[in-house]
């Protein structure tokens, strides 16, 4: 194999990422980890941040559900398109924001070890769920979250809730909702899991496929890309987010599907669970399964099929209005 050429300060590796905060923090753990992992300087790596469709419209539209705003790919296109343009050299996303197909042109094969996968319950007057009280206004822009949350606790009332963190926290201080939720694993990367009255075990909210991860995407062709990553990837987290994102991939799942799963490594096996729901929670069905780690390149489609085969005609008529 050739020897790989270094990023130097005049010719460093672009990064490319959304500006938000936690998008920021995510580049930079991937810029970390790449210079210790070749000794080199954080000079020798830059940061590109890209505007993306999502976000502008997310910021127009900030009173409407993400499902109304447009499909995943929104949050992608532009750094993506800027990847194949050769303006950056790498992007860093988030997994739980990625389709299941990339591009043609683009791979996405490595991952940084998985964060914290659960959600975090956010309130500045109750510690759980269970302590809101009857009628409590609960503010979430997740499909997921909401389909949840209705199948526990339907007497709630709903209302739509986007925007960082500090966004959010400043909502809920204002009274325009008790509670809301965010993911433990971007409270952990920010340096704020203060903001958390309790993290909400899986058990009792299956978080979104691959909640936690980062992924970083580069062109097919760019062997230099491939060498100066491989040092970085994490196995065992690439293991679990191909039965998820298999999972994912079965369901047709998207912004607009209220779709939980988690896959978990035991010793040499890999435990998979699943759920999909009805949009106003009165229905939510479950299935798991287990294989081999050796053996689980069919598991997630093997329990998303579970799934499909519980679902009564016209469960997911939802999807087509």
């Amino acid at each position: 194999m050739a020897m790989t050429q270094m990023p130097t300060p005049d010719q460093p590796l672009k990064l490319g990422t959304r500006g938000s905060p936690l998008a920021l923090a995510q580049a930079h753990e991937t810029r970390a980890r790449l210079m210790a992992a070749h000794d080199l300087p954080e000079a020798a790596f830059e940061v590109v941040v890209i505007k993306t469709t999502g976000d502008d419209r997310a910021m127009i539209a900030s009173d409407k559900p993400l499902k109304e705003i447009g499909n995943k790919g929104l949050f992608t296109k532009e750094i993506e398109e800027a990847m194949l343009d050769g303006r950056i050299d790498i992007a860093i996303h988030s997994m739980k924001d990625m389709p299941t197909v990339q591009p043609e042109g683009l791979v996405l094969d490595t991952y940084l070890p998985r964060e914290d996968v659960r959600d975090a319950f956010v309130s500045l007057k109750a510690t759980t769920i269970h302590d809101l009280p009857e009628g409590a206004v609960v503010g979430t822009s997740s499909l997921r979250r909401r389909a949840q949350l209705l199948s526990r606790r339907p007497d709630l009332k709903l209302v739509e809730f986007r925007g960082n963190v500090q966004t959010r926290r400043q909502k809920l201080a204002d009274g325009v909702a008790e509670a809301t939720f965010l993911a433990m694993a971007g409270l952990n990367r920010l340096g704020m899991t203060e903001l958390a009255a309790g993290a909400i075990a899986p058990e009792d909210m299956l978080p979104a496929v691959a909640q936690g991860a980062i992924g970083i995407e580069r062109r097919v062709d760019d062997a230099r890309a491939a060498q100066l990553l491989s040092p970085i990837h994490d196995i065992p987290t690439e293991q679990r987010l191909t039965v998820e994102r298999a999972f994912l991939a079965t369901l047709d799942g998207s912004c607009e599907t209220p779709i939980a799963g988690l896959a978990l490594i035991e010793g040499g096996e890999i435990w998979m669970r699943g759920e999909i729901l009805r949009p106003d929670g009165s229905e939510c069905l479950r299935a798991e399964g287990r294989a081999s780690l050796s053996d689980a390149g069919e598991l997630g489609i093997d329990v998303a099929r579970a799934l499909l085969d519980q679902a009564p005609k016209g469960f997911f008529d939802w999807k087509r209005g």
